[in-house]
């Protein structure tokens, strides 16, 4: 277990605290004894301990936690680069070939999905859509870093000299010929050894300063190599923990983690990248390979204070596999954020081979070296290097940076200094009228009676790790332009820390524009203020003002059949419990960790549900907290969550009225979760599931009073519904149903049967589809369906929309579908009397993730009723002025236009383009299971996202500096060191004098 401290305490004093907690916890028979860590940072204080702990239990641990220096006890995690516990993916296409052959066991392996390395290495290349039978022509990518222009920075003399730049990878060969300012090789891991086993680490680190063949972006930068990861590609927490806590000591600038992982709740990790990043070291992260699948974002490149990076090819199409957001820490009651911040090339880039030479590799791991070679490559051109922190960077970059068309905020949010930047918002403003910049947002107007419109914004104060927002923001709506047509409501950080605090925007429609249709705009207004480092006065304080834009379109209210409410709050999703994926075929991604959100993984429902017509809105509150008169249909998907009774007396009384209700159920198998359970080598404990795929035992008690069940059953397998081809992936069937109920059977296989025994068997008649008009006059229609796998992005194989669309057309217009009603599929309703309901499994931990249940003896039970949320209006400043026409120009006064800027004399570099010749390098083959051009037909075509604009602005500030020095005395100045290949191309050029910058 890591103990974590409150403070930093040396190794005698932290034993003493051990051992004080343990010996007043009176459990003397206990054993344990602190593991020695043997590491350049063993001499120093350190904040955290670890302790082994032979059958710890519950009572241990918490004496531990009781001591008053003692700040958490958590597990010791294995940390795996490449996921060796899981069989590699077949391809798409052979599926209903290998269904029934896979075996199912226990996975004896660490948890899955920690933070992993991601790179794709070299034979994965992004399909570019414009495939044809001829053989795809390749451009010779020249260094990515003449592509983003830093020779121009190079021939102004600036490389990186005086930079500390830390590696945190698989550590670099002592004599390799590309780097000439190794500074520090350090190894914490349990191998005896610096060197570079993997050639990942050689790569990133060659990136950022290789000085010869494939250049790097700061050659004479000084490399500080922490070698964290195995030859195994294995890593713990502990040693990443040490590591950083090393980095702090040794005043590290700029620090590239190409690792990533969805657990954002990992406390003692994401604690310490808070607390490198407020000694001001820039981190530059990779934001993950899970795209193109939304809600895939990778920690720690999803904190606010983490420069998050995602990839382009060089077609500046954005990378298939690149993770998109948005964050998913605020589900279900509020919003994701904005990432990643930046994306840069990361499919095809060329780096430093593991002991010579050059090689190309894909992923987010390799474009975030990339922005971090341009980070350190910035810094170094700054005199006065106080100015330079982590929003500062982030703040420059996203203002130098271009914007890609054709893409959403959630894809890439953007593509320097001659003074403490002022605070600055991202995104810098609310237009929910600009697509597809502003997707989701301007995929749905907004009117009077709907779900306030949440906009989570990420404050960067570059003035201060600390600040705060000076009084309450002010709302201030444009009269011209119909401002007060809109209710604002803002909840803000109460501390800026480190660097970055929120600021949560809900937008709501005012009731004098029920009927209107229109665009209204105003701004609001917030005042950050920080310490000054520098002032005369104690507790003097540098404030500024910054000015956020919105603009929305509203239009009249849309009538009740139209309006459909999507039930997000009974989601759960990893972490912080085990949740498994709804489709136990894939045993590569066994985690449900997307959000289960309309606009991460069930993005494409929610598209197609728009086109259609409807009007969806988000629940992220008890179901007690609607008016379910405004609305036609209640769609529950994939609930893990129990309900309150209260909830369940409301949801009958709303039906009774009117209300609709969809359910799209999963599996839920008590044998079954205990087939699929984890054994974490760390604990040495069982991790088992808290619930199935859906929490079935809690929708079957919201369902009860109609007569209607979900199984314990768990099929799979290819049908026919209404001429469509349909895929049931994991679900489950209907265990009762009301006898007058319309009910769809099919023939699929026992997949519950072939986990627990590998044996295959097909059951005939599984009752899958039911709907039902319950008795009362004017009440609502039920419909029930056993899996969601066909609506979500996650594995989606077949889509079920047209069956959606068909199931809205009975519940909002009551038309039932003939195709359903008539079809030979049609069965007698179940009755349930033969087999007993499905039961909670017993022991399950789910009441410690829930915000239903709440730790009792013996069963858990409800906790009490939460209140309903409810929005402080703003209240509003009306200006009687014309808002800006435009207001992404509007906000970026930051950036320089590189067209109006003279430039050095600096050759330009194109790559050149030739065919393949027989039999070159595999690079480039696009491998099976890509679809070429699917995505791409989606964001079009592009322009390049990062061109350096950065170094216009320094190229400025000295401009001004060498004005200011006209009076002073002349001093000769050292001569810089270029690098060799500049040097060569001098050697070239006709002898005469060059004129200084």
């Amino acid at each position: 277990y890591i103990v974590g401290f409150t403070g930093y305490f040396s190794a005698k004093a932290r034993s003493l605290y051990i051992n004080s907690a343990l010996r007043n916890g009176g459990d003397g028979a206990l054993e344990w004894h602190i593991v020695p860590r043997e590491n350049p940072a063993s001499d120093f204080p350190s904040d955290f301990e670890l302790v082994h702990i032979s059958q710890p239990s519950p009572n241990s641990l918490k004496t531990l936690e009781d001591h008053p220096y003692i700040k958490r006890v958590t597990p010791q995690r294995q940390v795996f680069r490449v996921l060796k516990y899981v069989p590699t993916p077949e391809p798409a296409a052979p599926w209903n070939t290998t269904r029934g052959k896979q075996k199912w066991q226990s996975w004896q392996s660490s948890r899955p999905f920690r933070r992993t390395s991601l790179s794709l290495g070299s034979g994965f290349w992004h399909a570019t859509g414009r495939h044809s039978s001829r053989r795809l022509l390749r451009a010779i990518p020249r260094h990515v870093a003449q592509i983003l222009q830093a020779d121009v920075l190079w021939q102004m003399g600036h490389t990186g000299s005086g930079v500390k730049v830390a590696v945190f990878d698989t550590g670099l060969s002592e004599k390799h010929p590309h780097f000439k300012n190794v500074k520090e090789r350090t190894n914490w891991t349990n191998e005896k050894t610096l060197d570079d086993g993997l050639g990942h680490g050689t790569f990133v680190a060659g990136v950022i300063a290789s000085m010869r063949e494939c250049q790097g972006f700061a050659p004479d930068s000084e490399l500080h190599i922490f070698r964290v990861f195995t030859n195994n590609q294995v890593s713990y927490t502990s040693w990443f923990l040490d590591a950083f806590n090393y980095a702090i000591l040794k005043k590290i600038d700029v620090l590239n983690l190409s690792i990533g992982g969805p657990d954002f709740m990992d406390h003692p990790f994401v604690d310490k990248v808070w607390e490198l990043t407020a000694n001001k070291v820039i981190m530059v992260s990779a934001i993950g390979n899970d795209g193109p699948l939304y809600g895939t974002l990778n920690n720690p490149a999803d904190q606010m204070d983490v420069i998050g990076v995602g990839g382009i090819d060089f077609e500046d199409n954005i990378a298939r596999f690149s993770s998109r957001g948005m964050t998913t820490w605020e589900l279900p009651g509020g919003y994701g954020r904005v990432k990643p911040d930046i994306v840069t090339y990361g499919s095809g880039v060329r780096g430093s081979g593991m002991k010579e030479g050059c090689r190309s590799l894909s992923g987010t791991s390799v474009a975030s070296p990339v922005v971090a070679g341009a980070v350190t490559l910035l810094a170094s051109t700054v005199l006065n290097r106080e100015l330079v922190n982590p929003a500062s960077m982030k703040q420059a970059l996203i203002a130098s940076a271009r914007r890609l068309p054709g893409v959403n905020m959630f894809e890439i949010t953007h593509s320097c200094f001659s003074s403490l930047l002022p605070p600055s918002l991202s995104p810098s403003y609310i237009d929910l009228t600009e697509c597809p910049y502003m997707w989701p947002y301007c995929s749905q107007p907004i009117y009077y009676g709907g779900m306030p419109t949440i906009v989570n914004v990420t404050i960067l104060n570059g003035m201060g790790v600390t600040g705060r927002i000076v009084d309450k923001p002010i709302w201030q709506p444009y009269l011209p332009q119909n401002g007060d047509h809109i209710d604002v409501a803002v909840s803000y950080s109460p501390v800026l820390w480190p660097w970055a605090g929120y600021l949560a925007v809900s937008i709501s429609v005012a009731k004098k524009a029920a009927s209107w249709e229109g665009i209204a705009q105003g701004h609001v207004m917030v005042t950050v203020a920080s310490p000054a480092e520098n002032d005369s006065e104690v507790g003097g304080e540098m404030t500024s003002t910054v000015k956020l834009p919105i603009k929305v379109k509203i239009v009249p209210t849309p009538p009740r059949s139209k309006r459909v409410l999507w039930d997000q709050y009974h989601n759960l999703r990893y972490p912080p419990g085990y949740f498994p994926r709804d489709n136990l075929r894939m045993k590569n991604d066994p985690l449900d960790w997307n959000g289960d959100h309309i606009h991460t993984n069930f993005r494409d429902m929610y598209q197609h549900l728009r086109s259609m017509g409807y009007f969806v809105e988000v629940l992220g509150a008890p179901i007690t907290c609607f008016d379910a008169s405004q609305y036609g249909t209640l769609l529950m998907v994939d609930s893990e969550e129990e309900y309150f009774p209260e909830e369940i007396t409301k949801l009958r009384r709303d039906i009774d009225n009117g209300l609709s209700l969809i359910v799209f159920s999963d599996w839920y198998n008590t044998s079954v979760m205990r087939k699929v359970k984890f054994y974490d080598e760390n604990t040495r404990q069982w991790w088992m599931p808290d619930t199935g795929g859906a929490n079935v035992p809690a929708l079957n008690d919201l369902i009860s009073v109609w007569g209607m069940a979900f199984s314990d059953g768990l099929y799979e397998g290819d049908f026919s519904l209404a001429e469509h081809d349909m895929y049931y992936a994991s679900g489950c069937s209907i265990a009762r149903f009301p006898e007058d109920g319309i009910v769809i059977a099919k023939n699929l296989k026992d997949q519950g049967l072939e986990v627990l025994k590998q044996e295959t068997a097909v059951v005939e008649g599984v009752p899958i589809l039911g709907l039902y008009q319950t008795p009362s006059d004017g009440g609502g229609r039920i419909v029930l369906y056993g899996d969601s796998n066909c609506i979500d992005d996650s594995h989606r194989q077949k889509d079920c929309f047209w069956m959606l669309d068909a199931l809205l057309q009975y519940t909002s217009y009551s038309m039932t579908p003939p195709s359903l009603s008539h079809s030979h599929s049609r069965v007698a309703p179940p009755t349930g009397t033969e087999h007993p309901l499905p039961q909670r499994l017993e022991g399950n931990h789910l009441y410690r993730y829930s915000k239903v249940l709440e730790a009792h003896l013996g069963d858990p039970k409800p906790r009490p009723l939460p209140a309903c949320p409810h929005l402080s209006w703003a209240k509003p400043q009306p200006l009687n002025e014309t808002a800006p026409s435009n207001l992404w120009k509007h906000q970026k006064l930051l950036s320089v236009d590189l067209d109006k800027v003279a430039l050095p004399n600096v050759r330009a570099y194109r790559p050149q383009v030739r065919p393949l010749s027989p039999g070159e390098s595999g690079a480039w083959d696009i491998p099976g299971g890509i679809m070429p051009g699917r995505y791409n037909q989606e964001v079009g075509q592009t322009i390049p996202v990062f061109a350096f604009l950065g170094a216009m602005v320094v190229l400025s500030f000295f401009v001004v500096q060498l004005t200011k020095t006209k009076s002073k005395p002349k001093r000769r100045k050292p001569r810089i060191k270029r690098p060799t290949y500049l040097q060569q191309q001098q050697q070239q050029t006709t002898t005469g004098k060059t004129p200084t910058v």
